[in-house]
């Protein structure tokens, strides 16, 4: 049988929809991880707020110790658009001296600062600014800073050098609703001994490597259980 165009640009229509359709539903981490993030937002609606200083939104962990911080517009944010910010003095007191830090730190007013740069672009909105609507932004626009953690059953976002914020996929069956991840290197590097830093916990954690193989390493965690 000959193909004809009126033939052929249909098929083609239909294959560029399947296409487009089923990458839509094969993003499950992008799409289940604005599900989960939604839900940690409702859940501790008193510790979200607006962070001008930042120029995006901040969610502070229940005792008030340790924020994550995500931007609403890359071409705005003065230093990181997305980041961790938590108190010194635990790690001070464990033998931290903040000027050995590297780069990608800040020390600031007794708060230390992590994170990393993505971009520069303007973000478009196409309704409200939210919080939750910046988050999708992120997803649509740096989705390989969007990650699974199989281990704990969390999403998450990179911060960049083995620093993390993550979430629940469930906060129903998990008892770490929200973890606060840091790379211990740089701290034991800047003097600090990590097993001594007083509301964190030093441990062994389980991640997958670059090629999906579960590998151990060493973290330094702040979990939360909000339900």
């Amino acid at each position: 049988m000959k193909l004809t165009a009126k033939r052929i640009i249909p098929t083609v229509l239909v294959l560029l929809v399947l296409a487009a359709l089923s990458c839509g539903k094969l993003d499950v981490v992008g799409t289940g991880s604005t599900a989960s993030f939604d839900q940690v937002l409702q859940q501790i609606p008193q510790h979200l707020m607006a962070d001008e200083v930042n120029r995006g939104w901040s969610l502070a962990a229940p005792d008030g110790s340790a924020r994550f911080i995500w931007s609403r517009n890359y071409a705005e944010s003065p230093l990181y658009d997305v980041m961790l910010q938590f108190d010194a003095a635990p790690f001070i007191t464990a033998g931290l001296d903040p000027e050995k830090l590297p780069e990608n730190f800040t020390f600031h007013e007794g708060k230390l600062m992590v994170g990393i740069k993505l971009g520069q672009e303007t973000v478009q909105y196409s309704g409200e600014i939210t919080p939750l609507a910046s988050y999708q932004q992120l997803v649509k626009l740096k989705r390989s800073s969007i990650g699974y953690h199989g281990a704990l059953d969390h999403y998450g976002v990179n911060l960049g050098d083995g620093n993390l914020f993550e979430w629940a996929k469930d906060m129903g069956t998990n008892d770490k609703d929200i973890v606060f991840v840091l790379n211990p290197e740089p701290f034991i590097a800047a003097g600090t001994d990590p097993s001594r830093i007083a509301g964190w916990v030093f441990a062994n954690v389980t991640v997958d490597d670059e090629k999906g193989k579960p590998i151990q390493v060493d973290k330094i965690l702040k979990p939360f259980d909000l339900m």
